[in-house]
């Protein structure tokens, strides 16, 4: 799944480490969902767009 994760987590100046926690997920999951092989809930997209101050829009296309 393309997303934008990455893009916003770096211009919030989140380390992947530092907001993997925030969003309570694993680093490695993280990494698989921002290089798109992995596909987060719902409920984690919403806790990730929430944490990065955008919309699920903004996020996925």
């Amino acid at each position: 799944m393309v997303n934008n994760i990455r893009d916003y987590r770096i211009k919030k100046g989140l380390s992947p480490k530092e907001f993997a926690e925030r969003v309570n997920i694993s680093l490695s999951h993280l990494r698989k969902i921002e290089r798109g092989a992995g596909t987060p809930s719902l409920k984690l997209a919403v806790r990730i767009a929430k944490e990065l101050d955008c919309k699920l829009d903004d996020l996925f296309f």
